[in-house]
């Protein structure tokens, strides 16, 4: 089998870190928090599963949290963002843009890019699914699948 970079990624905690995200993103080698933290302890807690880089979201006031981020992971140009600002992504050449705000997850290659919202993993809103996201990337290429925690 070919090696493989596990990243995992989260978004809108709120200040809430469940247990079943923690669950879910065990045995990541990177994790990206895509903004809305809400909580100086939930990056800390994360990097203790894995390196996590995070972004401020529109609800976050921690002036030290970049509004975006890109890191080569495996070969690839990642951009994170929250999303509720205009970002010029093209200027960063992404191969994966990562996003959260919406608290609706969302996964779609758009051409060369892989576009990714893993949804909200904080408290419960509207209707929408409680999730995280998973990104393998194998030989140059990545897929991403998004996990679905089972919470009331």
């Amino acid at each position: 089998m070919e090696p493989s970079t596990e990243i995992g990624v989260i978004s809108d905690t709120h200040g809430r870190l469940r247990a079943e995200a923690i669950i879910a993103l065990e045995g990541c080698d990177l994790i990206f928090h895509c903004g809305d933290i809400c909580g100086a302890s939930i990056v800390p807690q994360l990097a203790e599963l894995a390196p996590c880089h995070a972004v401020a979201g529109n609800c976050d006031d921690d002036e030290t949290l970049p509004l975006t981020c890109l890191h080569v992971v495996a070969g690839l140009r990642i951009l994170v963002h929250h999303g509720h600002l205009p970002v010029d992504e093209v200027g960063f050449r992404p191969d994966i843009v990562i996003t959260g705000h919406t608290h609706v997850p969302k996964v779609v290659q758009e051409g060369g890019v892989l576009r990714l919202n893993p949804g909200s993993a904080g408290p419960r809103r509207f209707n929408l699914p409680v999730t995280v996201a998973r990104i393998t990337v194998r030989q140059g290429r990545a897929t991403a699948r998004l996990i679905p925690l089972d919470v009331p």
